[in-house]
Order: structure tokens, then C-alpha cells, then sequence
């Protein structure tokens, strides 16, 4: 019986080490889908670039992971107790007297072009970064331990646009997806909650 159950998770280890995965990010559909061989197993909305900082289209790899990343130019300026001052802040920016740079947590970080990556962070319903995709924690999770670096990134279609974005020309690839909604028969429910949310 041991031999028989240690034979089946070797197997089913084999085959997932077999598994190609890939990434594709759909700017129009404001889609991420984790593919195996091809085809999608998950997908994620995302909040990808705005205006301004729009997310580059083309096709890229994973080329770094990192569980707590911050980033290096955006965060926020708070005063001395913890109040915010300034919510979209860089490090461009005079710091008031009293007040302090705290850069941007951007946690399940994989940077994938470069300072664009995935990871988890805050979705308003719209392009809303700073030319990262953003994914809600549970789907970030899912990507980051899916992945590695050297996986293939595909990143497509048009910023759509909005009252939040003007619609300005970008480059990248202008193809449908090649598959359905973002949930559905065909999906996997997300995974569970982050326990520590």
C-alpha cells in the first residue's frame, strides 16, 4: 500500500515538473490566466497600468520572485503619528518636515519586465498602477507559487478605455484571448482567503 501511494506522488510530482506553465495578461479583458501546457487552469483580475504608466505589452519571462517586495519609487508620505499626507507619493518627491517616504508593499512580487511585475495588491475595477498587475492576495499567491523564474509572460490587448483612462495609442499585441470568462465550469473556484486578512 506505502509503495503503491509513494508511486502515485512520484508520478503525479513528475508530471507537474513536466507541466509548462505560462502566464497571459489580457489588458482589455483586465485578465491574468496561469496556463499549464496551454491551457488556462486559473485566472485573476488585475488592475494593470494607468495612464501615464501603462503596462508594456510583449512577451516576456519571469526574471525575479520576491515574497515581500517593496517597491523602489512609489509608496506614500505619512506624517509622525502614521497619518498619510501625500497617498501617491515617489521618492522624487520634497518630504515634508516631520514627515517620511514609506515605500509601497507589493507582496508574491514577479517582476516580469523592468520594474513591472504581478503581485498582489489593491483592485479598484480599473487600471489604477503604476505599470504593475495587480492581483487580488489569494490569486497572487496561486501565481507566485505556480511560477518560476524563466516562466513565460505574455502580455496583450488595449488599456480599455474609460473615465479613468483617455485612451491613448500603446503598443502590444491586439489579440482576443483564446479562451472564456474569468469564472465559470472551466475554472477552479480562487483560493481561499489569506489568514492573515
Amino acid at each position: 500500500m506505502r509503495v503503491v501511494l509513494g508511486v502515485a506522488i512520484f508520478c503525479c510530482a513528475a508530471a507537474l515538473l513536466r507541466a509548462e506553465t505560462s502566464v497571459e495578461i489580457d489588458l482589455q479583458e483586465q485578465r491574468a490566466y496561469l496556463l499549464q501546457n496551454g491551457r488556462p487552469v486559473l485566472a485573476s483580475p488585475i488592475s494593470s497600468g494607468r495612464y501615464g504608466h501603462l503596462t508594456e505589452g510583449g512577451s516576456f519571462k519571469v526574471i525575479e520572485k520576491e515574497r515581500n517586495h517593496y517597491s523602489s519609487i512609489y509608496g506614500k508620505i505619512v506624517d509622525a503619528s502614521g497619518r498619510t499626507v501625500v497617498a501617491d507619493a515617489d521618492v522624487d518627491m520634497k518630504v515634508p518636515s516631520g514627515c517620511r517616504f514609506v515605500p509601497a508593499p507589493m507582496p508574491y512580487f514577479m517582476r516580469f519586465h523592468g520594474s513591472d511585475g504581478m503581485h498582489a495588491g489593491y483592485l479598484p475595477g480599473y487600471p489604477a498602477s503604476h505599470g504593475c498587475v495587480r492581483m487580488p492576495d489569494q490569486y497572487a499567491v496561486a501565481f507566485f507559487n505556480a511560477v518560476s523564474v524563466g516562466t513565460p509572460v505574455t502580455v496583450f490587448g488595449r488599456t480599455p478605455v474609460n473615465r479613468y483612462y483617455s485612451g491613448q495609442a500603446q503598443p502590444g499585441f491586439q489579440r482576443r484571448p483564446r479562451f472564456g470568462p474569468f469564472m465559470g465550469p472551466g475554472f477552479p473556484p480562487p483560493p481561499p482567503r489569506m489568514w492573515w486578512r
